[in-house]
């Protein structure tokens, strides 16, 4: 196990890298009053601009933007390009949206094609949860406010490219954003890679165990980001939402979540990004599992957590982490363990080339039976075996070698274990239809 310590230096810019996107990263928790506990909860995407064509987004990120000023421009298109089609496996249907250009480009060619999606799930959403959580506006807006300005810049240009090509306010979609931290979650992950599986690639699971309630579920999306700068990059998704709870990029790393706080732990660490933000700035930028690691280890943890990274291409192999702010500790707390690590919280129910975090639910004896043997169809059977039951929203296996991915959402009265999977890959997608694959441009 290795043990680190917060590194929360003001980090320098570096060519190409997303650490030149952040601001100071300090580590910081309010002290609130019974009525603002709730915004501990909302760990949403920070603003800053970075370039001149799209500076003048930074006061609608600021402010949430009125309605008028946020959806000024849907009608101007500001270049970038974007597709989209729709993967299908008996009754499963799940559009993917394969984007190019700048962030604030992407964003806005993704709203454009996720618009009649957006527009039926965005305002629903959040009004319901308003009403459920007994939260306002102004709740939303204090917590954005709070958290604003410590997020990588372009998750929040595309953000506002997200608004004004789906015709929907800044403030709306700032608000989305906050949902995934209102509720309660708990998933999963396992990661299995070289002696591991049949073929030696790396494998990924992750199991979102969310809110059903919430009907995200039905308006699913595959996002694949082609941006001019950084790694190309997948996220499965919901429409209205661009962070990342899961992906791979394009040079074979894997990045999934597992959800540990309680509300008794709170306070939460506001003044830091959430990790679906800092997500994607790994998936932009990071090359190899030990760069993924360096990155990770400069932005503080919100709350606890549990997440597997693995890289299938570079270091082929995956590591499983565990971080954790609050709850009366003095400092953040991260571990990090390899495989067959004897000071694996699980232990010794651990393997070589093979890490899990699976919350007791059972998965180690299959794990290793079929250890030598797994392959992306044992992967989801895995996956399908460790769900919470009355909650599983979405299921992913990620193949991070051959760039290859399953996924699978609930819908039509069944859960995500209980349906199809659409298959993609990655290397081979032409989603233009042009007889390129489009990652290879």
């Amino acid at each position: 196990m290795e043990s680190v310590g917060p590194q929360l230096a003001t980090v320098q810019a570096r060519p190409r890298r997303g650490l030149a996107n952040f601001v100071r990263l300090d580590t910081f928790s309010l002290t609130m009053k019974p009525s603002l506990l709730l915004v501990s909860l909302l760990l949403t995407l920070g603003d800053h601009s970075s370039t001149a064509a799209e500076s003048a987004k930074d006061a609608a990120l600021r402010s949430g933007g009125a309605p008028s000023a946020a959806t000024a421009l849907t009608s101007r298109d500001p270049g970038g390009a974007g597709h989209r089609i729709t993967l299908t496996n008996g009754v499963a249907r799940v559009p993917v949206i394969v984007v190019r250009g700048t962030p604030y480009q992407m964003g806005w060619q993704l709203g454009r094609l996720m618009r009649d999606e957006i527009q039926q799930l965005a305002p629903a959403v959040v009004a319901g949860f308003k009403q459920e959580l007994k939260v306002t506006d102004e709740t939303l807006d204090l917590a954005w406010a709070t958290t604003a300005g410590y997020t990588d810049a372009r998750v929040q240009q595309q953000l506002v490219g997200l608004a004004e090509g789906s015709g929907q306010p800044v403030r709306l979609i700032q608000h989305i954003h906050c949902l995934p931290l209102l509720m309660p979650y708990s998933c999963s992950s396992i990661a299995a890679w070289g002696d591991s599986t049949e073929d030696g690639h790396l494998y990924q699971t992750r199991n979102l165990d969310w809110s059903l309630k919430a009907g995200a579920h039905e308006f699913p999306v595959l996002v694949v980001y082609l941006p001019t700068e950084g790694h190309a990059h997948v996220t499965p998704s919901f429409a209205g939402f661009i962070g990342a709870h899961c992906g791979m990029n394009a040079v074979g790393i894997v990045l999934s979540e597992i959800g540990d706080a309680s509300a008794k732990e709170m306070p939460y660490n506001l003044h830091a990004p959430h990790f679906t933000a800092w997500f994607r700035t790994l998936l932009y930028d990071a090359d190899s599992l030990g760069e993924t690691l360096e990155l990770f280890r400069r932005v503080p943890p919100t709350k606890r957590y549990h997440f597997v990274f693995g890289d299938g291409r570079a270091d082929k192999k995956a590591v499983k982490i565990r971080a954790a702010t609050g709850g009366g500790r003095a400092r953040p707390e991260i571990a990090v363990w390899g495989d067959n690590d004897p000071t694996d919280e699980l232990a010794p129910k651990v393997l070589s080339c093979a890490i899990y975090h699976d919350e007791g639910r059972g998965v180690f004896p299959n794990l290793q039976a079929q250890r030598g043997k797994l392959n992306g169809e044992k992967l989801i059977a895995l996956a399908n075996q460790i769900p919470i039951k009355g909650g599983n929203v979405m299921n992913a296996v990620f193949d991070g070698t051959a760039l290859r991915v399953w996924v699978s959402y609930a819908g039509g009265g069944q859960e995500a274990y209980q349906r199809p999977y659409v298959f993609l890959d990655l290397a081979t997608l032409d989603a233009d239809a042009d007889g390129r694959p489009d990652l290879g441009r």
